[in-house]
């Protein structure tokens, strides 16, 4: 109708380029720098631990080129919430969501955020100041990363998109020099990448379970499936390229640490000494700042692309009328989720001076791979469902999405058994969701399929 103004809505002006640098960030950050220690105490012996590093790469590779199958057919910002609301019901839908806004998305980004503010505090003391930026009754903003990376991403693709490419492309470039450096002039010994060990089966599957929280991150780019061009080819060709990128990385990462030392030294270094630690022996103790430059890279990195992915959610979520009505709101400019955007740099500030950071981080951390899983297993419900022809079809389906299922269940059964009380609290978290589902369910106020600006 003549003189009645369109409601502002997203852009599509991501490449395949700029949504793999999303995938790379948002999967690249701080696990790579103490899991690899967790795994050598499971699986001392090299070429096994690079055997896990690879097997839990073609994990991730098998539920990204599902994912890919899903974002063709449902180019929508959102992710597995679009997915599991399609094939499971609003509900189960829901709960993914929730439990990303609480802890998923807040919580990394807040967990991110403080340990770039300490690393940045090594070269700026007032970095690391934690004194709040906004103050309002009962709430509170800190650190400062995590404002100033909200105030880009709500200024639109343009400064946001070229943010995070810069960054993830400093990230591979550092990782790349560093393994090079490593290899061709560091302190290293060969030797240490063909000691021989006996290693238990057992072992090799409890040491999966941290590799994959360590490359949790490989579905990033459906998240901004509605904001990508030409969605049916370039969401897949981001979530392949960029968990390819992710893999080669870390097993050359892998290969470097031990390169460095023996695997019964690395398992016995503590938390949070293994960047420092091979640096030192591989360049000397003078490298230690340059490792330091190199984490705040892949830290920032990261903690840019959760703050422009996870909006994407609530976004959706406020679309389909279970979330605050304000979140489904577009700036008329910028063309971004606004509200979306802020409130979740308000929730992760608050996380951040709150005191329950690291256990809300710790209960809910399972939950990542719980969902990851239930995303793919839609991928069987949507296909019996409505066995059209796709845009683009799972490389490897029916075998490697159902191994991804099989392999996300049993690293959740794992947790359970090993961690019950911890667990069962993440239940409890992702339970609230239930009456806040019924609290804030709504009608829609558009379309699920709503046209999206070119």
């Amino acid at each position: 109708m003549r003189g009645v103004p369109q409601a502002a809505a997203l852009e599509r002006r991501l490449g395949p380029v700029d949504a793999a640098a999303i995938v790379i960030s948002n999967v690249i950050g701080s696990g790579i720098f103490f899991v690899p220690v967790i795994v050598a105490q499971l699986v001392p012996q090299p070429a096994a631990m690079l055997g896990v590093w690879l097997a839990g790469g073609a994990l991730a590779f098998a539920g990204a080129m599902a994912y890919a199958e899903l974002a063709a057919l449902k180019p929508r910002a959102g992710g597995e919430y679009v997915y599991l609301r399609e094939a499971f019901g609003p509900l189960a839908a829901f709960l993914t969501g929730w439990t990303s806004f609480v802890a998923g998305f807040s919580g990394a980004i807040a967990a991110s955020s403080v340990a770039l503010a300490d690393y940045i505090g090594r070269f700026i003391p007032a970095a690391a100041d934690a004194t709040p930026l906004v103050d309002v009754p009962g709430v509170a903003v800190s650190p400062r990363s995590i404002v100033a990376l909200t105030i880009i991403h709500v200024r639109g693709l343009g400064p946001g998109r070229l943010l995070q490419n810069v960054l993830a492309a400093l990230k591979v470039s550092a990782i790349v020099l560093v393994v090079a450096l490593g290899f061709s002039i560091g302190n290293g010994d060969s030797s240490h990448l063909t000691a021989d060990a006996s290693v238990a089966p057992m072992s090799l599957l409890l040491a999966l379970v941290p590799v994959m929280f360590s490359y949790s991150g490989w579905n990033a780019a459906a998240y901004v499936a509605e904001e990508v061009r030409d969605p049916s080819r370039n969401v897949p060709l981001a979530l392949a390229l960029g968990t390819v990128t992710v893999v080669v990385l870390y097993v050359a990462l892998n290969a470097l640490y031990l390169f460095a030392m023996p695997a019964g030294e690395l398992a016995a270094l503590p938390g949070g000494r293994l960047m420092d630690t091979v640096a030192e022996r591989l360049f000397g103790f003078a490298a230690g700042n340059l490792l330091a430059v190199f984490t705040i890279v892949s830290l920032a990195a990261s903690v840019s692309a959760m703050v422009l992915a996870g909006p994407r959610v609530y976004y959706a979520m406020a679309r389909d009328g279970v979330f605050v009505q304000i979140a489904e709101r577009v700036h008329p400019r910028f063309h971004t989720p606004v509200a979306a955007i802020v409130a979740q740099g308000v929730w992760s500030g608050v996380l951040v001076l709150s005191g329950t950071l690291s256990q809300l981080v710790s209960y809910t951390g399972f939950a990542v791979v719980l969902f990851a899983g239930i995303g793919v297993l839609a991928l069987f419900v949507l296909r019996r469902r409505d066995p059209a022809v796709r845009p683009f079809s799972a490389l490897g389906y029916p075998w490697a999405p159902a191994i991804f299922v099989v392999a996300s269940a049993a690293m959740v059964i794992n947790e359970v058994w090993r961690n019950p009380a911890t667990t069962l609290a993440g239940l409890a978290i992702i339970a609230i969701g239930i009456p806040v589902y019924y609290v804030m369910r709504r009608a829609p106020t558009v379309s699920r399929a709503p046209a999206t600006r070119r």
